[in-house]
């Protein structure tokens, strides 16, 4: 009896089982997008130029406080790559008044820590502490950031360490070929400059770092954000009484590049590689234009998210690539978009077949309104993702400042980003992700992949 029982009762479980399964169920209706609120700021100027932003935000009894100065690797000479990283790791090894040991100490005793951070367009010393400790945090950001002591004593260290690193990058096809890829497109522009020599590493003196602070640092190139919970009044004191005596430096340096908009094409040589490294791109409006939010659009869906076309085609149809992906990369009056995949090295050429293949046909006709929609959501969501935390609304505010853009920039993006329309995508990818002005390079094996990829014109080449 008991037997029976089972029998039946499986056999109506698998019955319902198979009904579910015949059914096709389709996913609940996303909500309606929500904007992004900027939290109300406080904003003011000190008498040396030096722009401070007060944004109380959260719950947290925490405060995250960010320097960031207008400098960094734009700022070097052609013979002068890496010594703005440079600088910014002696940078963390004391003050005049304070030995690196103490920082650290300092910091931990707040309940956080203290980094330094350079890029292309920025350098930015931040720290994160208990509430209670935001103005002794000030204090100490401008410690480090007025009086470094660069030591000497630290440079030998600081360098072999940066060979090491220049020596597992140029191992690495994919950092081998952004560096070609740069090149071709910027030339002699600091932008596109992205590993320095061997040797000159070396020779860099205590003096030349010394001078590229001295150069590149003070009060007018700097912003100061301070968000999360804190006493405005305090923090406001400490602010001026931290940054008051700085003086004010150089105006921030404006070097906009003319890249590279046009067909070219070079091969890596990498005898025995498994796989093929590929990067493919050109210059695209920059942040400025009111264009931008659309481009924006338009990347996701063709290459820039998981569910776009590009993704779609070589990862999940065809198998040729674990994780290919499009970006729009920007600075200061600049950006490109690239697509950047490692594919099998027997379908490198089929790879760039499809990769075009979605390009033109973007080109050719617009995109349905439902895939649309589901990467407006995507962006929509993610951005209000991103901006839900202290140090996301930092960098936010921080690219508003680097590109001259207003606050609506961040309160409209979602109402922006839902008002870009299928011939908006059509339009954007014909007059931006122009496939006859891409700069091409590829870093495999020449001997597997050359008849693969020589439709793609004449090829400049490189042996590793």
């Amino acid at each position: 009896m008991n037997f029976k029982r089972c029998l039946v009762l499986l056999l109506i479980i698998l019955a319902v089982s198979a009904l579910a399964f015949s059914q096709k169920q389709a996913p609940p209706e996303g909500g309606t997008p929500r904007d992004f609120k900027l939290p109300p700021k406080t904003a003011f100027t000190l008498p040396n130029g030096l722009s401070v932003t007060l944004v109380p935000y959260g719950t947290i009894p925490k405060v995250t406080v960010s320097a960031i100065v207008r400098a960094g690797n734009l700022n070097e000479k052609e013979n002068e790559v890496w010594l703005a990283d440079i600088m910014g790791d002696l940078m963390k090894e004391g003050t005049t008044t304070r030995s690196a040991g103490v920082i650290a100490e300092e910091a931990a005793t707040m309940g956080g820590t203290v980094n330094i951070n350079v890029a292309p367009d920025l350098t930015t010393i931040n720290g994160d502490v208990l509430s209670e400790f935001g103005p002794s945090l000030v204090r100490l950001i401008a410690d480090i950031l007025r009086n470094p002591l660069l030591p000497e004593s630290e440079l030998t260290r600081i360098k072999n360490d940066h060979i090491r690193n220049l020596s597992i990058s140029k191992s690495q096809p994919g950092a081998l070929t952004l560096e070609r890829f740069r090149q071709m497109m910027y030339g002699d522009h600091p932008y596109g400059r992205i590993f320095p020599t061997t040797e000159m590493v070396q020779n860099y003196s205590i003096e030349q770092v010394r001078l590229f602070y001295r150069n590149n640092f003070g009060a007018a190139r700097t912003n100061v954000y301070v968000t999360g919970r804190f006493d405005a009044k305090a923090m406001e004191t400490a602010l001026r009484q931290a940054f008051n005596g700085w003086s004010k430096g150089p105006a921030p340096l404006v070097d906009i590049p003319k890249p590279v908009a046009q067909k070219q094409f070079h091969l890596i040589d990498r005898p025995g590689a498994a796989q093929s490294t590929i990067y493919v791109g050109l210059p695209v409006i920059n942040p400025a234009d009111k264009e931008y939010v659309p481009l924006l659009v338009t990347n996701a869906l063709l290459g820039g998210s998981f569910g776009s076309r590009i993704t779609s085609n070589i990862r999940e149809d065809k198998g040729y690539t674990y994780s290919p992906s499009s970006q729009i990369s920007s600075r200061y009056r600049d950006a490109y978009w690239v697509e950047v995949a490692d594919v099998t090295t027997d379908v490198t050429g089929p790879s760039l077949k499809e990769i075009f293949y979605e390009i033109n046909r973007l080109q050719n006709e617009p995109p349905p309104a439902d895939e649309l929609k589901g990467i407006q959501n995507y962006l929509s969501g993610t951005f209000v993702l991103q901006n839900s935390s202290r140090g996301g609304i930092i960098n936010q505010l921080s690219f508003l400042s680097l590109h001259g853009l207003k606050d609506d920039y961040l309160t409209n993006y979602v109402k922006n980003v839902h008002a870009v329309t299928p011939k908006d995508v059509q339009r954007i990818t014909q007059t931006q992700i122009r496939d006859k002005d891409m700069t091409l390079v590829i870093a495999g094996d020449k001997k597997k992949i050359e008849d693969q990829i020589k439709e793609y014109g004449n090829v400049g080449e490189t042996k590793k």
